[in-house]
């Protein structure tokens, strides 16, 4: 990754939380932590961010605090070329005139693309998904009542009647903070509340996880894998991932990322 890139992320990383640290900034860029250490030491001198013991911190952090997730921009730039696989896959799954959820993130809204041949009836709570669907398809799109969370793209209410129990999906197609023996788990428990009214509107729940998701840990469980008919995910996913899956009787379908990152290449 270019330095100038490397320190786009650290910049937008600052301003999601109090304090971001080495390690986390290391996952997210690819670099090590030398690396880091320096970006950090020189985006200091240039006053984009305070440097701290062990991480970052912004020079002005934002008054309004949000969720505990990603920014939607930053998070769009990792395993890019997979979540693009992944969510071909998953449109794979639909057939005109089908009714589904799709929840906010940015392996979903890779979806959007190959959507647009489709016509579906499209439940979201994520604003850029609307958004395209509306410009550029025919699907009929409803969206839930709430507040928009500028900085992950989505609509979320902290009420029980936000309009999502009138809607009846197939399926309901979301992402994740984290895939483990205990189930898929989130950061925020908004995050939790807003998409367990969610989940329990449809029939199957199908989850969009790259396989570095299968080593992400949090500590609020959304549901367990008994509850989830089917994960998607790259083919870079380990043995002991998949026989997790096999296990709980959960279906695996596993997306070419390679063949994706060909065909962006030839675009």
């Amino acid at each position: 990754m270019h330095e100038s890139e490397r320190h786009r992320i650290i910049l937008s990383a600052v301003q999601e939380r109090p304090v971001v640290t080495v390690p986390d900034l290391c996952q997210l860029t690819g670099a090590s932590e030398a690396t880091i250490r320096r970006d950090i030491a020189q985006l200091h001198v240039q006053k984009k961010l305070r440097r701290v013991r062990g991480g970052a911190e912004a020079i002005a952090p934002p008054s309004f605090v949000g969720i505990n997730a990603r920014p939607f921009a930053l998070n769009e730039t990792i395993h890019a070329a997979e979540k693009r696989a992944i969510a071909r896959a998953a449109v794979d799954l639909c057939d005109d005139g089908d009714a589904i959820i799709i929840n906010g993130g940015t392996t979903t809204f890779q979806m959007v693309h190959p959507l647009t041949a489709k016509r579906l009836q499209v439940f979201t709570n994520s604003f850029p998904i609307a958004e395209h669907l509306l410009k550029h398809s025919r699907n009929t799109v409803l969206l839930p009542a709430g507040a928009i969370y500028r900085e992950q793209n989505i609509i979320l209410s902290p009420f029980d009647e936000d309009g999502s129990r009138h809607f009846y999906a197939r399926r309901m197609f979301m992402g994740c903070r984290g895939l483990g023996p205990l189930g898929l788990m989130e950061g925020d428990p908004l995050l939790v509340q807003a998409e367990q009214k969610l989940i329990g509107q449809a029939d199957e729940l199908v989850v969009l996880a790259d396989s570095s998701k299968f080593n992400q840990r949090s500590s609020l469980l959304l549901c367990p894998l008994a509850r989830i008919h089917t994960v998607i995910t790259d083919d870079r996913i380990e043995d002991r991932a998949a026989a997790m899956l096999e296990a709980a009787e959960v279906r695996l379908i596993v997306a070419e990322a390679q063949a994706e990152k060909t065909r962006a290449r030839s675009d």
